[in-house]
């Protein structure tokens, strides 16, 4: 059985990958749109099960809760950049300003878990919690992604 940080691991390369699809279009294009869509659908779900998962233990821990509360704030703010993203014109030279940003905030935010949060995490953890957390993520992610959409 995969453990929570393996999984959202996986998630967090699939997501980097994404990150350059939607880079690497231009214009109000089809592939832009379909592109950024299946990107924003798929960091929001993973953001939300992983607050249901990782997070809430987190949060329940006293050691554990700044870290927990930081990455929570940071969910927010890519979803503040999603809506942004949203309603802009995808043609424009703003929204792609935006874009990038978005991207350089996102690629932190999995470095500083992948480097730090999960580190601090997996201390506190026993191997057969963070295997539970991951079937919570993997339950939630899937419901979530249909909220999102």
């Amino acid at each position: 059985m995969t453990d929570i940080f393996t999984r959202l691991k996986q998630d967090h390369d699939r997501h980097r990958a994404m990150l350059e699809r939607v880079a690497d279009t231009s214009g109000d294009t089809e592939e832009r749109r379909a592109s950024f869509e299946q990107l924003r659908v798929d960091v929001s779900a993973h953001a939300n099960a992983e607050e249901q998962s990782l997070y809430a233990e987190m949060l329940a821990r006293p050691d554990l809760q700044d870290k927990g509360r930081h990455s929570v704030a940071e969910h927010k703010e890519a979803d503040d950049y999603f809506e942004d993203l949203v309603d802009m014109d995808f043609s424009s030279t703003g929204w792609l300003a935006r874009f990038k940003t978005l991207k350089e905030r996102l690629e932190h935010h999995m470095d500083e878990e992948e480097n730090e949060i999960f580190a601090a995490a997996k201390k506190d953890l026993s191997d057969e919690r963070a295997e539970e957390l991951a079937r919570i993520f993997n339950e939630r992610k899937p419901e979530e992604k249909q909220e999102v959409a």
